[in-house]
């Protein structure tokens, strides 16, 4: 039974047999493979995520009126749209606000980074709110995976992954790296392809991708088939890890062989002015990067603007965000706003700006602000998302929701719906079989 098609149906006799059938088929994996192609007017996603978490009341959610103990050191300013004001910090935004949802009371409860990370790009709790914990095959699968995971159940083939993330993986220090990201309780076959590569490094180079030096089509062909006559001769090993092996050879020999997946990486074909708009640093050109990919074809692109948790600013939250983080990080997102817009891409893509939780909104001894997943803002714009408007309110101090309370389930939900999926409708299955909705969010119908 096709998604969404029981709704054509034209007598009660024939929703309820329609409603029988469609239930089965949402429980099971097979039977949503062959399913009519989402009619969502985004057809890609790009998650730029600001790993650390920034911090919200000096960025999108700002008191001029609190105390000196809360507001900050930076002004408002106006924007394009009436009503709508921004830090100062992000003069190259104003203009943007119209394309942009802003939601000021998004929270959850997890204080540890890789537990708020999954929080956020999982849409629900991690078992413990902890920073010192790692992925497994248990996790449940991030909003990319799935997008993922989604799109090859509706006949995605291409040579690129339907999930890529640059530069660098979500993580806290490189020995602690966020559950969720990879294929999780989906499979290997799932995992996104990680960079683990700047962009704007002058030789960069996506590791595995392309020819070997020496190796032609002919000769990889040669070796791929050897390589099938050793696994046919050989006793089958019946073990997840073997399997895993064949996915990832698989993969392997995809990203080798394809022209176009090599083409989709290759900077170079930019324009120097274009790829000096987006700024000549990691997070700039992993946001160009981005734009070529959704480009290409890929559903899902995640920037994490890191390495780890640069955003965390537990001392002098204000020199760093004006000084070191901000500038390149909202350059960069103008940048890809104009890009996509131009190239008119901006309709089918749906940004997403978001980061572990926020920050308090007492500043502390050090002249930073502390861990805050109580209270803080997420943006959308693009793919279809109805901008110029603030979604939900915190309190005045911005300490807690105070009106249109929304969490990262709710966000999720809203982007499956963007994207054309019923996120309550359509399930996975947990290492134990358990059936899962993609989201238990609801849906933020005043940005659809």
């Amino acid at each position: 039974m096709q998604r969404r098609s029981f709704l054509t149906a034209g007598t009660s006799a024939a929703i309820g047999s329609f409603w029988g059938n469609w239930l089965r088929a949402a429980q099971t994996k097979t039977t949503q493979q062959g399913m009519a192609k989402p009619t969502g007017k985004a057809k890609s996603v790009i998650l730029i995520f600001n790993c650390g978490a920034p911090s919200q009341i000096d960025l999108w959610d700002m008191k001029p009126l609190a105390g000196d103990n809360i507001r900050g050191e930076f002004l408002p300013i106006p924007t394009e749209t009436p009503g709508i004001e921004i830090s100062e910090l992000m003069p190259n935004l104003v203009r943007h606000t119209g394309k942009m949802a802003i939601l000021r009371s998004v929270h959850h409860q997890h204080g540890g980074h890789n537990s708020g990370m999954y929080w956020s790009i999982v849409g629900r709790p991690y078992r413990i709110d902890s920073t010192l914990i790692n992925p497994s095959r248990a996790d449940l699968p991030s909003i990319g995976t799935l997008t993922g995971w989604l799109a090859q159940q509706d006949g995605y083939s291409g040579a690129l992954p339907p999930y890529v993330i640059t530069p660098k993986p979500h993580c806290d220090s490189f020995a602690y790296i966020t559950p969720g990201q990879f294929g999780a309780c989906l499979g290997p076959k799932y995992d996104p392809l990680v960079l683990d590569a700047d962009p704007n490094d002058k030789n960069f180079k996506v590791q595995n991708l392309g020819m070997p030096d020496g190796v032609d089509s002919q000769r990889l062909l040669a070796r791929q088939s050897l390589l099938g006559q050793f696994t046919a001769a050989q006793t089958p090993i019946l073990h997840p890890q073997i399997a895993d092996m064949d996915v990832n050879y698989s993969k392997a020999f995809t990203l080798a062989s394809s022209a176009s997946a090599s083409a989709a990486f290759d900077l170079s074909r930019e324009s120097d002015k274009l790829r000096d708009k987006y700024g000549r640093h990691s997070w700039g050109q992993s946001h160009l990067l981005a734009r070529r990919l959704v480009e290409a074809g890929v559903p899902f692109v995640t920037t994490v603007n890191g390495p780890s948790i640069t955003w965390d600013t537990h001392k002098d939250n204000f020199g760093r965000m004006k000084n070191t983080l901000v500038p390149p990080m909202e350059i960069a997102y103008a940048a890809l706003l104009d890009d996509l817009s131009e190239r008119g891409l901006l309709d089918s893509t749906l940004v997403v700006w978001m980061g572990d939780f926020g920050r308090t909104p007492i500043i502390n001894a050090d002249g930073g602000r502390d861990h805050w997943p109580q209270c803080y803002t997420m943006i959308l714009a693009g793919g279809g998302i109805r901008g110029g408007q603030y979604v939900g309110e915190s309190d005045k101090t911005g300490a807690a929701p105070w009106v249109r309370p929304i969490t990262p389930a709710d966000v999720h939900a809203t982007i499956f719906t963007a994207l054309g999926y019923d996120p309550h409708a359509i399930t996975y299955h947990t290492t134990d079989g358990r059936p899962i909705p993609l989201s238990e969010g609801q849906p933020i119908r005043e940005v659809l």
